[in-house]
């Protein structure tokens, strides 16, 4: 998947009759426009002045590389404690502005560059440091979430109690009445490849607190938690919190930021999502992001309409057609049912490709896609009333042919070849140098591999090596790959990791302080020509913990004006050589300092 980039304005041909400008003057208005034109810190708002280092810094081998930046001092004001967990993007302040069709004014919808907020978003008054993991997943700080409503709410469902300054998870939910483990003790016995290696990542629809993925984090899957900001309050929050990885979305009109074919695992416990309306539209997007052999877990309405059908305010009528037209819905998109048991229904994506030559045929619905849409273009992208059918190019993408756990992570996937110079050899090349990359970056940095590192996001990963050398330690890596940039997502996936696609030109889709730490390479570099490097800073800012790090691998032209503008943000950082030593390359180790609002309130 590639996008390209917005389109410039052309520059009109001046006039041959129009009278000559004095040599002297043109030549300072031309000094004067192409400095302006410089400045990539630069915003509609507020214009941040960039200036050339007076001497070339040069490399041992005395080669003069590029001048490096240099900003004038700035200072960014507080945000009100009304933004303590601000999400841009998702803003319910923002909502009225959107339909309310298909609960649409749930997904992304950004703010314009004109009400960017160019201020640091503060804790909430009496925030913590986050318990450490992995007593973090039973419990965390109340003012750090304080949020009560699915505490009272969700009492008898035991998502979680406040207990004291804490929040307390027993692993309930609406439908763990005896608990997440026993939950999943079931499902495993419905789906042995659970028990392994065979399947790695999952999706969780609706994930409440993610109970559920947290769970699996001791069987050797790692699961991605989907949930809205709604009237639920801050149950990604809460996941992430916890040290379980989760990000803000929702299954409406646009798919989900994954590739096709990639999760081996899709569930929705009573996630609430209309199944079979609009034409099991939903449906259809689970089946474009499951691989081959994948399995979709549901539990709750209509599953077990029999004897539960009295608890969901309908008539067994109603279910029994309802879980009829599921079934229906399903074997005409090439599912097919793979095992069920009490209120667990599990179906599984066909490995067949004579079912989907049958979705070819005229008069078909749900009919095969085939207007163009790249199976894997999912940012911004509309869903579509059809199949995507698995491509005949990969035979090895199902969930029958990619190795097992951990196996899997060190063979090259056959997806690979479908991106630009992509090949079994880039992909070794690759391994070899995040391996000695990531060693050099435990040396700088002692806390990577400790437990004061939990939650870690790549924001501009390849194949996920950074992730990939990190995997025995006690934290997860949420793998970005840009929306511009070349799509190797799938890759990421193939090998057994998680990830998203996202556009660094906007906020990412999670709460305030929710990663420990944050990893770029030369994300200035690629995406300076497009989008204003402050706000991308301020993001960083938003998204990253008190007292969490930043490991900031960029071009020395960048590094300067990028530490001036974290002091301006209370980071300290220090400038430390690559593993080479290279002076063309810098790798800045940065601190996020814990400081509260000027403007604390007492509650």
């Amino acid at each position: 998947m590639k996008n390209k980039d917005k389109d410039g304005k052309p520059l009109s041909h001046p006039d041959k009759n129009s009278r000559m400008v004095p040599m002297t003057i043109m030549f300072v208005v031309i000094c004067g426009f192409s400095f302006y034109l410089g400045g990539i810190f630069c915003s509609e708002k507020n214009k941040v002045l960039v200036e050339e280092v007076a001497k070339p810094v040069q490399s041992s081998s005395k080669d003069v590389i590029s001048t490096p930046l240099q900003i004038k001092p700035v200072a960014f004001p507080e945000c009100g404690s009304d933004y303590q967990d601000y999400t841009p993007c998702t803003d319910p302040r923002r909502w009225k502005k959107y339909s309310v069709h298909r609960l649409s004014f749930f997904e992304r919808h950004c703010p314009p560059i004109f009400e960017r907020k160019e201020c640091l978003v503060p804790p909430p008054d009496g925030y913590k440091p986050p318990i450490k993991w992995p007593k973090s997943r039973n419990e965390c700080w109340y003012r750090n979430v304080p949020y009560d409503w699915i505490n009272k709410q969700k009492s008898n469902q035991n998502w979680l109690r406040k207990q004291g300054e804490k929040f307390i998870f027993p692993g309930g939910g609406t439908m763990f009445p005896k608990g997440v483990s026993a939950y999943v003790d079931l499902m495993q016995d419905l789906i042995p490849e659970m028990k392994d290696g065979t399947v790695r990542t999952a999706l969780d629809t609706g994930c409440g607190v993610a109970s559920w993925g947290g769970d699996l984090l001791d069987r050797g899957i790692i699961t991605v938690s989907l949930a809205p900001r709604d009237n639920h309050e801050a149950q990604v929050q809460f996941a992430l919190e916890r040290g379980i990885p989760a990000i803000l979305g929702i299954i409406s009109t646009q798919r989900l930021p994954f590739p096709s074919n990639s999760f081996d695992m899709a569930h929705c416990s009573r996630c609430l999502i209309p199944w079979t309306e609009f034409g099991g539209l939903y449906l259809l997007e689970i089946h474009r992001i499951l691989r081959p052999g994948g399995f979709w877990v549901l539990s709750g309405p209509p599953v077990n309409y029999e004897n539960r059908w009295r608890g969901w305010n309908t008539t067994v009528e109603e279910q029994r057609s309802d879980y009829e037209k599921l079934q229906d819905y399903l074997t005409s998109m090439c599912f097919k049912l793979y095992n069920k048991k009490d209120d667990i229904a599990v179906w599984q994506k066909s490995t067949d490709s004579k079912c989907y030559d049958k979705i070819a045929s005229p008069d078909v619905y749900p009919p095969k896609c085939d207007d163009g849409t790249e199976p894997d273009a999912a940012w911004y992208t509309p869903l579509r009333p059809c199949v995507v059918v698995p491509s005949e190019k990969f035979k090895k993408s199902g969930l029958d042919s990619v190795p097992k756990w951990p196996e899997r992570l060190h063979v090259a996937p056959e997806r690979i070849s479908g991106v630009h110079g992509g090949s079994a050899g880039a992909f070794k090349h690759d391994e070899s140098k995040w391996k000695v990359r990531v060693k050099h970056y435990k040396k700088l940095l002692s806390a990577i591999g400790s437990d004061k590192i939990r939650n870690v996001m790549d924001m501009n990963t390849v194949y996920g090596g950074f992730a990939a050398e990190l995997v025995e330690d006690p934290l997860w890596v949420m793998n970005v790959v840009s929306s511009y940039a070349e799509n190797t997502l799938a890759v990421v996936y193939d090998r057994g990791l998680i990830g998203t696609y996202h556009d660094w030109c906007e906020a990412f889709s999670t709460y305030p302080r929710t990663y420990d730490l944050l990893h770029l390479d030369g994300l200035f570099t690629a995406e300076s020509h497009r989008c204003d490097m402050k706000y991308v800073l301020l993001e960083m800012d938003r998204i990253l913990r008190p007292s969490g790090y930043a490991v900031i691998r960029e071009s020395s032209y960048f590094v300067d004006a990028i530490s001036t503008m974290a002091k301006a943000m209370r980071w300290t950082c220090r400038k430390e050589d690559t593993e080479y030593g290279v002076e063309q390359e810098k790798v800045l180790i940065c601190q996020k300092k814990l400081w509260y609002s000027s403007n604390r309130s007492l509650r």
